[in-house]
């Protein structure tokens, strides 16, 4: 659904969003992250995750569109 530019530069400001709560229970360094964007239509959606997580398994419910 969006570019890989643009996927990286989402995944970015949501790093950077996360960093700035100061939550207590966030790592200090990366930040593990897996957001689900649904599009208008159901083959239209893309899943985002931070940069460092390239190599994690995705959830079999996030790969499959499950908003019909």
């Amino acid at each position: 659904m969006f570019s890989t530019a643009l996927k990286h530069l989402i995944a970015q400001e949501v790093q950077d969003l996360l960093r700035a709560t100061y939550h207590p229970e966030l790592p200090e360094g990366e930040i593990n992250f897996l957001l689900h964007v649904d599009g208008k239509v159901y083959d239209a959606w893309t899943n985002i995750r931070n940069n460092g997580a390239a190599g994690k398994l995705v959830p079999e419910e996030l790969i499959r569109n499950m908003s019909k």
